[in-house]
């Protein structure tokens, strides 16, 4: 059995994968990596590569899904399947710079808690932004971080590079996964990375937003074990 690496997203802990361990653990094991360590996507790339077995199949989620692409360009060879969910390979727009930014200094002066449970809110499928346990989740998990946390994490996406060019060198199983209603990365995103990795697999789940792993796990579960076993 292959190890498997998790890779949070942004404002998230290891809880973003909690229904995914428990599924993949009979077929290997399981790490959910930290993306605390280091000040731009190559150092937190770097510093999971560090840690990481010798050879290992890997997984990340928005945030974790760029760091992916990082370790495929600092480590190719370590890697023998690949998952990216709800994610991107674009780097940001101006604009979008612009808000993260404005998000950023409002958490310096507001109410980190209250701004969390807005955000999160809006990247939940409406069917779900009254689930009060996946909301909890995804506050708990963005104290955690923490706002130094926040904004390190920020500054490392505000500056990664364009992944693009690289997923043609991508060589290994991969499956692209997104919520059907994913407003940050939309199903654009996924399907432009799957068409330009040879031989990937598109998974787009119904009813649902940014948050796979915990608004429809068991539809992201599904698909996961079929990558980790096929």
């Amino acid at each position: 059995m292959v190890p498997i690496v998790l890779v949070p997203g942004l404002l998230c802990s290891a809880e973003v994968f909690t229904p995914q361990v428990a599924a993949l653990w009979p077929h290997g094991p399981v790490t959910v990596a930290s993306t605390m360590a280091g000040e731009t996507m190559a150092e937190i790339a770097a510093s999971i590569l560090a840690t990481a077995p010798p050879r290992f199949a890997l997984a990340g989620i928005s945030m974790g899904g760029y760091i992916c692409l990082e370790i495929m360009r600092q480590a190719p060879e370590r890697v023998n399947k690949l998952a990216l969910l709800d994610t991107s390979a674009r780097p940001d727009t101006p604009e979008e710079i612009t808000k993260r930014r404005a998000l950023l200094t409002h958490a310096r002066t507001g109410i980190f808690k209250s701004l969390l449970a807005q955000v999160f809110v809006t990247l939940l499928h409406p069917a779900h932004r009254d689930d009060s346990a996946v909301l909890d989740v995804m506050i708990g998990m963005g104290l955690t971080v923490g706002i130094g946390g926040f904004a390190r994490q920020t500054e490392a996406i505000i500056g990664r590079i364009d992944s693009r060019p690289s997923l043609a060198d991508i060589s290994v199983p991969t499956l692209v996964l997104v919520g059907d209603s994913d407003t940050l990365t939309p199903p654009d995103r996924s399907e432009e990375i799957a068409a330009a990795i040879r031989g990937a697999k598109l998974v787009i789940v119904p009813e649902c937003g940014h948050s796979s792993t915990l608004e429809q796990p068991e539809a992201v579960n599904r698909a996961m074990i079929e990558w980790i076993t096929g």
